[in-house]
């Protein structure tokens, strides 16, 4: 084994449990709240022949929530299921009145709901007068008071008291639990579940869940199962993303922001249609499609991150949470915000008028600051809102925008939070001087560890007391930076810096410096090299 990787895995107390995860380590699904209740009621609709509704949501974590549910479904028996994602312009996050609309239409008499309802009180009353019973699955905050539903099965249950690992889920991890059961149940054929392993890695990746114990296991094989997947969509995708193998790297950067641009910009109904493909010709199609959505999104993403930078920049006045509103579409909120997270080191709020008189935005956090509670902190405000502590949607009208900017930033000052900076800078796992055993094996050895995400980062290396021999600006705007560098025994290395920092075109050749780097594959006719992405230079 690699020494350097040996350092890792003794440096982050990595067990062969995470080394080498067995599925049958996986925790007993019925260890969540109604369960049970859900399987009964869900059998009882495949014997009586009922119509089943699932309803999702538009990122990537509902549409393969969504896509899993119906076919964990379609494997137990259930002939008549038809999905709905609602829309991000007309509905909004969460369950809405066109569901109820929907279930009376079709004759529904049995929805289930996957990432989101576990806050949808009204609807789920709804439904119910229209005899309609409702199961949520979910793995956003509850209330302290749950909806009258059938079952509700979410780990942030305020009553749950099962492991703690399952509250990492995300919420295609919550269905992909209730298809766990349906195996238990004999109603799916034990070991088929597995093949649905491919969009639990997907939803987990994209919605940034933790990578560890239960995510990791699942991930594990869901990337196993996804480097054959049959998805004939997905292989489309992929195939025009260029993705040359399964990391985390590929799912997060090339296949999710493919699959999360149809819902961004126009409708997930693509995104889910590609993943539901049975034909070459409609999953070229659809992949095609998301590739041109794709770019869309980054232009117009680009184009308002830029203009918010220059309105910071030229205002003097600083608050602690940025808040910027706008006319950018309403899609690419949450991307603008988080993208000024990690330039200006703030939370962000970014909000457009989606009609007269009224602001939807999305925000964006880190470390200490939780946007679900200051959004609650703001509620006499702003119309609506709510989401995770690092990330959360809100609408306010426009003559309460001044009191939201002020309420967000007294509730951030109230906290006295201090040092918030350490939550977001890199560190190294191991210091290494020679760069001998800094080679292909130790990327090959690395590669086990993946996926990585939170939780299990990438490994960070710092080379230390690094010699500078060459350096190089590069892109079409001169922003990248590539320095190689030599260590102490002599062995040179290639790294390159994108976007990077001024003051790193300042450094002079034969200087030593500490540098933070990743090991990165390089391959050029036909010919395997390491090189590594700078990080930081301490």
């Amino acid at each position: 084994m690699n020494k350097i990787f040996t350092q890792l895995v003794e440096s982050r107390h990595l067990t062969e449990d995470f080394l080498h995860p067995k599925y049958e380590n996986l925790t007993d699904p019925l260890e969540l709240p109604d369960l049970k209740r859900a399987l009964d009621r869900i059998e009882k609709a495949i014997k009586t022949g009922e119509k089943i509704l699932i309803y999702g949501d538009y990122d990537v974590d509902g549409v393969t929530a969504s896509t899993l549910m119906e076919q964990a479904l379609k494997m137990s028996g259930a002939k008549d299921i038809e999905i709905m994602l609602p829309d991000r312009f007309v509905d909004g996050y969460g369950m809405s009145e066109r569901l109820v609309t929907r279930a009376k239409e079709t004759k529904t008499t049995l929805v289930i709901t996957v990432d989101c309802g576990s806050r949808n009180h009204s609807i789920i009353d709804e439904l119910s007068q229209e005899k309609v019973d409702t199961i949520v699955t979910d793995h956003h905050e509850c209330e302290d008071a749950l909806p009258e539903a059938i079952a509700v099965i979410n780990p942030h249950r305020h009553d749950y008291k099962g492991p703690g690992t399952l509250k990492n889920l995300a919420g295609v991890g919550v269905a992909f639990k209730l298809a766990q059961g349906l195996t238990m149940k004999g109603l799916i054929k034990e070991g088929q579940e597995k093949w649905l392993l491919d969009l639990v890695l997907l939803g987990t990746i994209c919605d940034s869940m933790l990578i560890t114990e239960e995510n990791r296991i699942l991930t594990y094989y869901g990337k196993i199962v996804l480097e054959k997947t049959k998805r004939l969509g997905l292989r489309e995708l992929m195939k025009n993303a260029g993705v040359k193998s399964i990391t985390s790297e590929s799912v997060g950067f090339q296949i999710g922001p493919r699959l999360n641009a149809a819902g961004r910009l126009d409708t997930a109904e693509t995104s889910l249609n590609l993943l539901r493909a049975t034909s070459a010709t409609e999953a070229a199609k659809l992949a095609s499609i998301l590739e041109e959505l794709n770019k869309k999104r980054r232009t117009e993403q680009r184009a308002a991150t830029k203009e918010i930078s220059k309105r910071l920049e030229e205002r003097k006045e600083t608050t602690p949470v940025i808040i910027e509103t706008g006319n950018w579409h309403e899609g690419i909120l949450g991307i603008i915000a988080g993208r000024l997270v990690e330039k200006y080191h703030q939370p962000a709020f970014v909000l457009s008028e989606i009609e007269d008189g009224i602001f939807k935005g999305s925000g964006r956090s880190f470390g200490e600051f939780n946007l679900a509670k200051a959004l609650e902190y703001t509620k006499d405000v702003i119309i609506g809102g709510g989401g995770h502590a690092a990330a959360a949607g809100v609408q306010v009208k426009k003559e309460n925008l001044c009191q939201f900017k002020a309420k967000i930033n007294q509730y951030y000052k109230s906290l006295h939070l201090e040092n918030q900076d350490r939550f977001l800078k890199r560190h190294a796992d191991i210091d290494i001087e020679n760069l001998g055993d800094f080679n292909l094996d130790l990327l090959e050895s690395l590669s086990a560890l993946e996926p990585f995400g939170p939780g299990n980062e990438e490994p960070i290396f710092c080379l230390k007391s690094a010699e500078i021999i060459d350096s190089k600006r590069m892109g079409e705007d001169g922003s990248h930076l590539r320095l190689d560098l030599k260590g102490k025994d002599g062995k040179i290395i290639k790294t390159i810096a994108f976007s990077a920092p001024k003051g790193w075109f300042n450094l002079y050749d034969d200087e030593q410096y500490n540098f933070l780097i990743q090991p990165t594959e390089n391959r050029w006719n036909g010919v395997r090299s390491l090189e590594a992405r700078l990080i930081n230079i301490i």
